[in-house]
């Protein structure tokens, strides 16, 4: 599916916000992360590894969330049914972000992205993109902890293609800070800038 073709999708779009979270600021963060061009370009390598196993990583991601009442219950009714039409709407974009986390240069529209992903978590925007009748958001203690699930889960599928077990780690250590910076990123919405 292109991306003009998945619904709610807005990357590059003119008529979002410009991130509160300036270019500098991002650097910041990736030196703190100690992420830098070598992660890039492993990011690459890696999405030519994982774009033909998009489907079977949503599946092992859906799979996890759909095992734990309390991760689906963000996906369902305020009276518990899961809601399929709205975890169908998020699996293509989801699909999308692995990727975008491999290969979008982080400038000021990745920026911008990543400040309507995290507002999408929150009351200010959960549930509108699919017309959900849901929980009204995400506990930020969830997105801090799917760091973890969504790093250890990728592993399997960089190792694939018979990369050595450096290349991998290298691919493996890129994809982890690359989603530590994007959460770290989602949860400004959640607080006042003071803090």
């Amino acid at each position: 599916m292109s991306a003009s073709e998945i619904p709610g999708y807005r990357f590059g779009d003119a008529d979002l916000p410009k991130s509160p979270v300036t270019l500098e600021e991002l650097d910041f963060l990736k030196t703190t992360l100690l992420f830098t061009e070598a992660d890039e370009l492993a990011l690459r390598q890696a999405w030519e590894i994982l774009r033909d196993q998009v489907e079977a990583i949503l599946d092992v991601w859906y799979g996890f969330v759909g095992s734990h009442p309390h991760l689906v219950a963000y996906f369902s009714t305020p009276e518990g049914e899961p809601i399929a039409g709205y975890l169908a709407g998020v699996r293509p974009r989801f699909g999308k972000w692995i990727e975008d986390t491999c290969t979008r240069t982080y400038d000021e529209t990745w920026l911008a992205y990543q400040e309507e992903i995290g507002l999408r978590h929150t009351p200010a925007k959960k549930n509108l993109t699919d017309g959900a009748r849901s929980l009204p958001h995400i506990p930020l203690r969830y997105l801090i902890a799917f760091i973890y699930p969504i790093t250890a889960t990728i592993r399997p599928f960089l190792t694939a293609q018979g990369h050595d077990q450096e290349q991998v780690e290298a691919m493996h250590q890129a994809w982890f800070k690359a989603v530590t910076l994007q959460v770290t990123l989602w949860t400004r919405p959640y607080g006042p800038d003071t803090w």
